[in-house]
């Protein structure tokens, strides 16, 4: 079982997201889990142009830091996203790579795997970043299983979220092995099936990878 943690902090080390996500995964370690955390803020990630190049191909016109990246999360079976709230919500590393992602959208390409986000807030927004990455990763195809999240600002908060990131790293793996079924996830699932089965069919001959990708799964 792989799990993969991103930490979107420009704070490096000093990061208290990364400390959070750390503990994610010291939890999902104990649980049997290989980890991998990935700073992400020492990648080169251009900005997405719009071009609807993988929509054709399913590659990136770019070359640079985000193929690697993306290799590794199609690989994992778990993911763990973090970013501190800027301005209630990501940071601009963690955007831009999300904004690098319609094609996994479209195919809904992190079908079957299990998510969970972390965020820290220097007051109480944390909640809105996190609601944010999992609402994401929902809409991308994964099952999240929680978040965990803490104000900067007040001490206590963040020993509490370390104890809360442990035990959420066991939860994750434990959905992993028990392909755990939330229903109301299940439910946005299938509605977004059907809207990009829509879009897909109706872009048959422009959106050839996509169509092709559709046309595998079965799902036309």
């Amino acid at each position: 079982m792989k799990i993969l943690g991103i930490v979107a902090s420009p704070k490096g080390e000093k990061s208290q997201t990364l400390k959070l996500v750390q503990g994610v995964l010291e939890g999902a370690e104990a649980a049997g889990a290989d980890t991998e955390c990935i700073d992400l803020c020492k990648l080169k990630i251009k900005y997405c142009i719009a071009c609807g190049a993988c929509y054709v191909s399913g590659t990136c016109i770019h070359h640079d830091d985000f193929a690697g990246l993306y290799a590794k999360m199609l690989e994992a079976d778990g993911l763990v996203w973090g970013s501190p709230d800027y301005f209630r919500s990501v940071t601009a590393q963690m955007k831009t790579l999300i904004d690098r992602m319609a094609d996994t959208i479209h195919c809904q390409l992190f079908l079957e795997k299990y998510g969970c986000a972390v965020s820290v807030a220097g007051g109480l927004n944390h909640a809105e970043t996190t609601g944010y990455l999992n609402q994401l990763l929902i809409g991308f195809g994964a099952s999240t299983v929680g978040a965990v999240g803490a104000a900067a600002a007040v001490p206590a908060s963040l020993v509490a979220a370390e104890a809360e990131a442990r035990s959420l790293g066991q939860t994750l793996v434990e959905a992993i092995r028990s392909r755990r079924v939330y229903p109301e996830q299940e439910a946005v699932h299938r509605e977004m099936r059907a809207r990009f089965k829509h879009l897909v069919a109706a872009n048959k001959d422009a959106w050839k990878h996509e169509y092709e990708h559709w046309l595998n799964q079965g799902w036309l």
